[in-house]
């Protein structure tokens, strides 16, 4: 028996027509947050003790809300006004707390489990980084902008945290440590990450082992003790001290020096209150993977380690060992050819190294208006491929980084980022990444377990024209009746009685159905004979 939701299918095909980046609100799938408090967000959250500690609880709701938290770790509280828990927890543990959000209309409940002890990023990393939308014309003013349009969107009540500076920040080494410090076009990097903290959001910055970074700034090694660079005293730099490229190549800076400033450049950033670095090189190699490892370690502060790019899988014990999250690929585009080989071409054989703490890196998510420079451009994916993009990037469990200017964003990619279901498959605890059960060059269906026994299942169509996609429940573990849900548009849309029957929908070119199905893998005795057929 097959069961086709051809209204369902139909709703998905619409977003077959390309994107004008105007006016996509005839896509939206996602319904809007309920007025009444939703706890969104991680079931779970790791720090060390005796540190910074600092989580925003994310819900939804209208406003005024206020908070509470039961069970805190001691040394932590909560601001009834803000959610925002901080202070310095002071014994490691586990610790269940009971959050609870209310505002005039209702209240919600939700328990977090609070984990004092020597790992960081227990779910993928959700935020934002500058690359994507401005590359090498970042500047305080245009974070900023983009930080308080997360804020202003809504974006931090479904548990977007980071703001995370790419390539572009670095001026000379000086200050306390002889560290590097901001170039003009940014201000005091404490007064910054103090402004962000005081919004329950959190500060990422870039740099890489190199000389010079990829932009031709100065890396965190050096030729020279005194932490001078020669093509900066020879003044082959602009005004913001980048390598001008007119005169020297920017490769030529990308070699190792003799001295490393990794202590130096971590205390440094440990002071202005940093909270994750994207660390940039390739090849990525072991010995400098752990110089910075060993600085963070020391400087007094939880900061994620991110490595940047294209990681080697022989490096793959290393990087579990000494990084929370790393690139598996060279830079994405926005384009069908770019989301196809980064998603579906090379994530799989990662899929061993994933879990609690440690998260391959599928790169930046390429939704809203992107450009890597000065100017941005609406995406050039379709709304079905954004869709694609958001479905797979997390049933992989991929760190979720904004690419695009928060602060142009439209309805349409609020809605993609806003969806509190999808969100949950991506921040699951169970940590694991999803397996591609079928397929082969025209489809792709992955299959992700979750904490709870239920499963998540997204059916990606791979060819250029719709197509049917489908499971046998009982091929893939699943015996008695599931509900099935339809995880963009928050709804229940089928229940399966017999796990013999195949069930399946049309599925729009290069789209995607995303379902949860429930109660999942049951705890059940079975009697008499069962077997797939």
């Amino acid at each position: 028996m097959k069961r086709i939701l051809t209204a369902f299918a139909a709703a998905l095909m619409l977003a077959a027509v390309p994107s004008t980046g105007q006016d996509n609100s005839q896509f939206i799938l996602t319904p809007k947050a309920p007025e009444t408090p939703h706890i969104n967000g991680p079931k779970v959250y790791g720090a060390h003790p005796q540190v910074d500690f600092l989580y925003k609880v994310p819900a939804t709701g209208v406003r005024p809300m206020t908070f509470s938290a039961k069970g805190l770790p001691k040394g932590l509280s909560i601001d009834y006004r803000t959610g925002i828990i901080s202070g310095k927890a002071k014994k490691a543990g586990e610790y269940i707390v009971t959050l609870k959000a209310e505002n005039e209309l209702g209240s919600d409940t939700r328990e977090l489990r609070i984990v004092i002890g020597g790992k960081l990023a227990l779910t993928p990393p959700l935020g934002w980084n500058s690359w994507n939308c401005w590359g090498n014309s970042v500047s305080q003013e245009k974070v900023m902008s983009s930080a308080n349009a997360l804020i202003e969107k809504g974006l931090d009540q479904y548990g977007w945290t980071y703001i995370n500076i790419d390539d572009g920040w670095q001026g000379l080494r000086g200050g306390k440590y002889n560290a590097i410090q901001p170039n003009c076009k940014f201000g005091d990097m404490k007064e910054l990450a103090d402004y962000l903290h005081s919004k329950g959001l959190k500060l990422g910055i870039y740099s890489g082992p190199w000389v010079g970074t990829y932009a031709g700034h100065i890396g965190t090694t050096c030729e020279n003790e005194d932490g001078k660079y020669w093509w900066v005293e020879q003044g082959i730099v602009d005004d913001v001290w980048k390598l001008d490229r007119s005169k020297q190549k920017r490769d030529s800076l990308w070699y190792f020096g003799d001295v490393s400033f990794a202590k130096q450049d971590a205390k440094q950033w440990a002071d202005w209150g940093v909270d994750y670095l994207k660390y940039d090189w390739n090849p990525n190699d072991r010995y400098y993977l752990r110089d910075m490892y060993d600085a963070l370690q020391e400087c007094g502060r939880d900061i994620i380690y991110s490595i940047s790019n294209s990681s080697p899988i022989a490096l793959g014990p290393y990087l579990q060992q000494y990084a929370q999250c790393w690139r598996t690929t060279g830079d994405i585009r926005d384009n069908w050819d770019s989301i196809f080989k980064i998603g579906f071409g090379g994530q799989d054989r990662w899929a061993g190294y994933k879990g609690p703490g440690n998260w391959p890196d599928a790169d930046m998510l390429v939704v809203g208006k992107v450009g890597w420079g000065p100017k941005t451009h609406w995406t050039n994916l379709t709304p079905d491929e954004q869709y694609t993009h958001i479905t797979l990037w997390s049933i992989l469990a991929s760190p979720l980084l904004i690419g695009c200017d928060i602060a142009e964003m439209d309805d349409f990619t609020i809605s993609l980022l806003c969806n509190s279901e999808v969100l949950d498959v991506n921040q699951d605890a169970l940590g694991k990444q999803a397996s591609r059960i079928y397929g082969d060059d025209t489809y792709a269906t992955y299959l992700k377990p979750l904490e709870d026994g239920s499963v998540a299942i997204a059916m990606f169509n791979l060819s250029d024209k719709p197509r049917k996609i489908g499971f046998i429940p009982v091929k893939i573990g699943l015996i008695g009746e599931q509900i099935v849900h339809d995880l963009w548009r928050q709804k229940d849309i089928a229940v399966i009685g017999n796990h013999h029957d195949r069930w399946e929908t049309e599925v729009a070119s290069h789209g995607v159905v995303f379902l949860r199905l429930s109660p999942g893998v049951q705890d059940v005795k079975i009697t008499g004979m069962i077997r797939s057929r």
